[in-house]
C-alpha cells in the first residue's frame, strides 16, 4: 500500500474519500497508471476490516461513540416537535458503501431526465450503470441487457436467504393489491415488491467502493502513484491569484491524535498539479467550498472568510429520504432474523470464526418502490391532490414511497419485553422512507475553524405534503404485514399511542388464520378516526429521521438556476475544481442512493480522463481488461 510522503506533489487530490471518489480514482488509476492522485479521507481505513467485509455487522457502525461514521447534529427544528435531528454518513474510506444497508437499488430513469442536464439523462448513465456491476441474477424474466456482468462490484442474494418469510410478505403485499416483480432495478418498474439484491458477492463479502475500486490496485503493487491518506480531515482548498486550485489544506482528525498532544492540530497543505476534486458528500463538500472562499458572499463574511467566488447556493437545497421504522413481533425462528447476532445472543467472534453464512446477509430479502391508488390519494386531501397531479399522476414510472422489511429489531435489545415463558421473540422492522421530498434543508459553517460545526437544518417536514406521504405509508405497509402468517402483532414502542377505544389500536397475536389467498385479501382493513391520524402525525413528527441519503447542496444546474457545478462537474467562479459526490444531484432519485453515488463516479473518471485528454475512459477499460 502506498501512503502519501510529505512533501509530494500530485496531479490530482481527491478532498473526500467516499464511494464517488473511490470509485472516479480507482478508474483513473487503472486506465493510467502514470497519473498521480492522492485520496485524502477523514476516517480510517477500511480495508479487511471485518466489520465492513462481513455484512450482517453493517448495524455496529451506527451505535453511538462509532468511529466509523460522521455524525451531524442539526439545530432543532419546529416542524419535529422541536428535536435536533441526528445525520449520520460514513465516516472512513469508501464513504457510506462502507456501512450503509447493501440494498442493491438503483434510480428510476425518469430521475436522471429530469436532471435536465447533457450527457446525465437516463439513457447516457445506463452505461455507467452497468461498467460497474457484475450482475449474478438469473431470473428468466429478468432483461440481463439492462445489467453489467463483467464490473468490479458484485450484485447477488448473497450466502443467506430467507425464501419463506420473503415469499410470505410477498403474498402479503400481493393481497393488497401491489404487484410483484423479479427486477425493481430496470429503471421503469414502479408500485411493485420484489426479492431485492444486495451489493454482497456470491461469497458473502461486502462491495464497498474502496474494496471493489482501489484495494485490488494497492494490494497488486502495480499502482504506485496511487496515494492514500487517511485519518486527514481536509479544510480548505488553496488558490492561486487566477483562482486556480492549486491544492489542499488539511490536518490530522482529531480521534487519530495521540492522548498526550496537548496542542491543536496542525495544518499541512499539498499541491495538485493538475485538479483538486471535493468529494467529502453532501454534508460535507459544502463546508470544505466554505471554508475556502467559495459560498454565498453573506455567509462568508459572517464566518470570517474571504470571498474568493460568491456562489450563493453552496450549502441550500439539502434533501434527505425521510424514514420511519415500524417494529413488529413475529413468529419467526431464530436463524430468519439477525436478532440473535445483534442481540449479542450469538456471538461475534464465533460466528465469524466459523465463517457462518450469515454473515453474507443484510437481513433485507424483500423490498418496493410504492404509490397510492387514486381512491387513497383523495383520502389525503385536496392540498396532496393538487401535489399528486402535477408531480406523479401522469408519471406511473416515479414512487411515492420507498420500502424495506428488515428482518430484525434495529434498536437497542434492551428496551424489548422480556419473554416470560423463556422463549426469545423473533422481530422485523418495516422501513418506510420518501422518494421525493418537498421539504428543503441547508448547512453552512459558522466559522473557518474546521472543528467548528456547521449550521444545519434538515428541514424535514417542513413541507406538509411530506408527512402526507407518511401517514398513508404507515397504514399501507400496516396492512401488508397483517396480511402474512408471520405477523404477531405491533412492537408498541415503535408505533403510535392511538387513543382508547380506538379501532386501530395496537394488537396482540396473528390477524387471522389464511389458508387461501383470498383470506388474505378478505381481512377487514383497519378504520382510522381523525384522532388516529393526529396521533400517526404526532409520532412522525416526534421519530422521523434520515435514511443516509443526504445530496443537493452543490446542485450540478445553471449558474442563474442555483448551481454550484456545471454537467462536467466544475465549480463556477473558479478552475481547476470539481466535486464529485451525491452533493451534485439536482433532484432526488426513487431509490436508495448508494447506486447514484456509483454511477456519478464513474461518470465523473469519464469527465476527468477527457478533460486530461486521455478519451473515453470506457474504450481504456475493456483494452487494460483484455490486456489483461
Amino acid at each position: 500500500m502506498t501512503t502519501h510522503v510529505e512533501g509530494r506533489e500530485y496531479d490530482i487530490i481527491f478532498a473526500g474519500g467516499g464511494t464517488a471518489a473511490c470509485v472516479a480514482a480507482g478508474r483513473l488509476a487503472r486506465v493510467n497508471p502514470d497519473l498521480s492522485i492522492l485520496l485524502v479521507e477523514g476516517g480510517k481505513n477500511n480495508f479487511n476490516d471485518p466489520t465492513v467485509t462481513n455484512p450482517a455487522l453493517y448495524l455496529s457502525h451506527l451505535v453511538p461513540g462509532s468511529q466509523t461514521a460522521l455524525f451531524y447534529e442539526a439545530n432543532s427544528e419546529e416542524a419535529l416537535n422541536g428535536r435536533k435531528a441526528i445525520v449520520p454518513c460514513g465516516g472512513m474510506l469508501g464513504g457510506g458503501s462502507s456501512i450503509n444497508f447493501m440494498m442493491y437499488t438503483r434510480a428510476q430513469g425518469v430521475d436522471f431526465d429530469d436532471w435536465e442536464t447533457e450527457g446525465w439523462d437516463a439513457k447516457s448513465i445506463l452505461p455507467y450503470m452497468k461498467r460497474l456491476e457484475n450482475y449474478h441474477l438469473k431470473d428468466e424474466s429478468i432483461n440481463q441487457d439492462l445489467h453489467g456482468h463483467d464490473g468490479p462490484v458484485n450484485i447477488s442474494m448473497g450466502t443467506y436467504f430467507q425464501d419463506g418469510p420473503a415469499e410470505d410478505f410477498l403474498a402479503g403485499s400481493t393481497a393488497v393489491g401491489q404487484g410483484v416483480t423479479a427486477d425493481a432495478q430496470d429503471l421503469k418498474a414502479c408500485n411493485v415488491f420484489s426479492k431485492w439484491a444486495k451489493y454482497i458477492s456470491p461469497d458473502g463479502k461486502r462491495q464497498d467502493a474502496a474494496h471493489t475500486y482501489i484495494h485490488p490496485l494497492m494490494q497488486a503493487g502495480t499502482h504506485p502513484n496511487l496515494h492514500l491518506l487517511v485519518n486527514s480531515k481536509v479544510t480548505r482548498v488553496i488558490f492561486d491569484e487566477n483562482k486556480r486550485a492549486t491544492g489542499i489544506e488539511y490536518v490530522p482528525t482529531p480521534s487519530s491524535q495521540p492522548e498526550t498532544s496537548l496542542s491543536k492540530p496542525v495544518a499541512s497543505t499539498v499541491t495538485a498539479k493538475r485538479l483538486v476534486v471535493v468529494s467529502a458528500g453532501a454534508l460535507g463538500t459544502p463546508s470544505i467550498l466554505e471554508r475556502s472562499g467559495v459560498g454565498k458572499k453573506e455567509v462568508l463574511e459572517k464566518a470570517n472568510v474571504p470571498v474568493v467566488c460568491d456562489l450563493p447556493d453552496v450549502g441550500e437545497h439539502y434533501q434527505d429520504h425521510h424514514l420511519l421504522l415500524y417494529p413488529y413481533k413475529t413468529s419467526l425462528k431464530p436463524g430468519e432474523t439477525l436478532d440473535a447476532l445483534l442481540s449479542g445472543r450469538k456471538d461475534f467472534g464465533e460466528t465469524i470464526a466459523a465463517n457462518e453464512p450469515v454473515l453474507g446477509w443484510n437481513a433485507i430479502d424483500v423490498a418496493a418502490k410504492i404509490r397510492p391508488t387514486d381512491a387513497e390519494v383523495a383520502e389525503l386531501g385536496p392540498e396532496f391532490q393538487k401535489r399528486w397531479d402535477e408531480d406523479f399522476k401522469d408519471r406511473p414510472t416515479r414512487p411515492l414511497m420507498l420500502t424495506g422489511v428488515v428482518c430484525s429489531f434495529l434498536g437497542d435489545p434492551k428496551v424489548l419485553p422480556q419473554s416470560e415463558d423463556g422463549n426469545t421473540q423473533q422481530y422485523a422492522t418495516l422501513g418506510m422512507y420518501t422518494a421525493y421530498p418537498y421539504s428543503r434543508g441547508n448547512i453552512h459553517i459558522t466559522s473557518p475553524d474546521v472543528s467548528v460545526p456547521a449550521s444545519f437544518n434538515t428541514g424535514f417536514f417542513s413541507d406538509p405534503a411530506d408527512v402526507k406521504k407518511q401517514i398513508w405509508a404507515y397504514k399501507k405497509s400496516r396492512e401488508i404485514y397483517r396480511r402474512t402468517d408471520q405477523y404477531r402483532g405491533e412492537l408498541d414502542l415503535g408505533h403510535p399511542k392511538f387513543p382508547e377505544g380506538s379501532k386501530a389500536a395496537l394488537h396482540d397475536g396473528p390477524a387471522a388464520t389464511f389458508s387461501s389467498p383470498e383470506d388474505r385479501k378478505n381481512l377487514p382493513p383497519l378504520e382510522y378516526s381523525a384522532e388516529d391520524d393526529k396521533a400517526i402525525e404526532q409520532f412522525l413528527r416526534d421519530n422521523v429521521n434520515t435514511t443516509w441519503h443526504s445530496m443537493g447542496t452543490c446542485r450540478m444546474a445553471p449558474r442563474e438556476k442555483g448551481g454550484v457545478v456545471d454537467g462536467g462537474l466544475n465549480v463556477y467562479g473558479v478552475t481547476g475544481l470539481k466535486l464529485c459526490d451525491l452533493s451534485i444531484c439536482p433532484g432526488n432519485v426513487g431509490a436508495n442512493t448508494n447506486n447514484t453515488a456509483f454511477v456519478v463516479g464513474e461518470k465523473a473518471a469519464d469527465i476527468i480522463a477527457q478533460d486530461l485528454g486521455m478519451g473515453p475512459i470506457g474504450d481504456v477499460v475493456k483494452r487494460v481488461d483484455s490486456a489483461q
